[in-house]
């Protein structure tokens, strides 16, 4: 189990790496874009195809691969009004539902993505099947990160179960 866990974490460091990398890919080329447009004058179309690009790439690859579940803000007013038990079954409810949404839509993103290789981007001639295809892991991600939350609610193994881990019980001085 140990060293499956420093294998996560090596992954996860190499994620966070990669998606770093793209987002100062991305600063790079609004700059470049930026200089281009208003200093001389002459507006590069590739800059705006390639931040699009990366913007999304970077969003899905991180949710995916780089958020931890601790990171991701809820608006949970209701939730935390609620019992513990009921929590939990809500938890169990919204989890399935999420999972069952995007395992049940693979097949039709895979055709469509799979489709999209006889279009490319505009400038960058880009074939639109690698744009969109980081939305099939990330689908993926998505539906197992729902099935693990089941599957710690039915536990009772969640960290938000534990009494004063909320919101209100943190102190940011």
């Amino acid at each position: 189990m140990q060293r499956l866990n420093s294998i996560r974490n090596w992954l996860g460091r190499r994620a966070e790496e990669l998606l770093a990398l793209v987002l100062a890919s991305l600063f790079l080329a609004f700059l470049i874009q930026i200089a281009f447009r208003y200093f001389l004058n002459l507006p590069l179309g590739w800059t705006v195809e390639y931040v699009s690009i990366a913007w999304l790439w970077g969003i899905l690859f991180g949710y995916a691969f780089v958020t931890r579940d601790s990171e991701i803000i809820r608006l949970d007013i209701v939730y935390s009004a609620v019992p513990t038990p009921v929590q939990r079954a809500m938890d169990v409810f919204t989890g399935l539902t999420c999972a069952a949404v995007f395992l049940w839509s693979l097949p039709a993103v895979w055709d469509y993505v799979t489709f999209m290789a006889i279009e490319r981007t505009a400038f960058m001639r880009i074939r639109f099947d690698y744009v969109f295809a980081i939305y099939l892991p990330f689908a993926v991600a998505v539906a197992v990160r729902c099935l693990i939350n089941v599957w710690q609610a039915i536990a009772g193994t969640h960290p938000r179960y534990a009494s004063g881990t909320g919101a209100e019980a943190h102190d940011y001085d």
